[in-house]
């Protein structure tokens, strides 16, 4: 598994990822810096954050997960490189594991710059108040945690299609409904898409986001779809390793 995972690592060093990893970062050290912020104090650390977790949990970072997953696969596709890669004395699902934990360990890696970004741009711009580490650390986690649906999906996708474009594309077309989607309280706990903005807007006593959707619906949902999609994944990529 070790081996599997530096293998990714070497693939990755040289790719387009670490060009698109700063762009939401970037915005949110923007909005943190320099949007108009109606609240004061240590509210505006929230105001700030609220603005960028929009921006980004609503259209990037659903998108840079379907990109991601494609970009982790693309060298495998290319030459036939499914098959010199199971030709070697590994287990198919320490394949499909070191795939996924790498595009986990990217997601994760995002949601760190994108805290980073924020925290700069509010001590840029002189913001007082404590900064709210707890809110903003279990925003950020929640945002990961719920991608976890998302990850094993694209991922799949990413599997069952060579060309690049197809997994890009059903990322693209099923995260631009997001803006309708996401303020349905009946269906946006249960559309992958819109989980990661679900779980990273702040909560309330009584467990309820600014969306109106309840902790443990959520929670629920995003466990059970996350295990049947790496389920399809998994028994997919090993009936084609066999």
């Amino acid at each position: 598994m070790r081996r599997l995972l530096s293998a990714e690592w070497l693939k990755l060093r040289r790719s387009i990822v670490w060009l698109l990893l700063p762009v939401s970062p970037l915005i949110a050290f923007a909005i943190a810096w320099k949007a108009p912020l109606e609240a004061i104090g240590g509210a505006g650390w929230m105001e700030a954050y609220i603005i960028s977790a929009n921006v980004h949990g609503l259209l990037f970072l659903p998108l840079l997960v379907g990109i991601f997953g494609a970009l982790l696969c693309r060298f495998e596709h290319a030459s036939g490189g499914w098959k010199q890669l199971l030709a070697l004395p590994v287990r198919p699902g320490a394949v499909y594991l070191s795939k996924l934990a790498a595009l986990l360990g990217l997601i994760a890696l995002l949601q760190l710059l994108l805290g980073a970004a924020l925290l700069a741009g509010g001590l840029l711009r002189g913001m007082d108040g404590g900064v709210p580490w707890t809110e903003l650390g279990l925003a950020l986690l929640g945002g990961w945690v719920a991608c976890l649906p998302l990850a094993a999906l694209q991922l799949w996708a990413s599997f069952a299609w060579s060309s690049f474009a197809a997994p890009l594309v059903l990322g693209a077309v099923f995260t631009l409904p997001n803006v309708l989607v996401i303020n349905s309280e009946r269906f946006a706990p249960w559309y992958p898409w819109a989980q990661p903005l679900l779980a990273m807007m702040p909560r309330s006593e009584d467990g309820f986001s600014s969306f109106n959707v309840p902790l443990e619906s959520l929670t629920f949902v995003i466990g059970g779809s996350f295990m049947l999609f790496l389920a399809g994944g998994w028994l997919h990529f090993r009936r084609r390793a066999v």
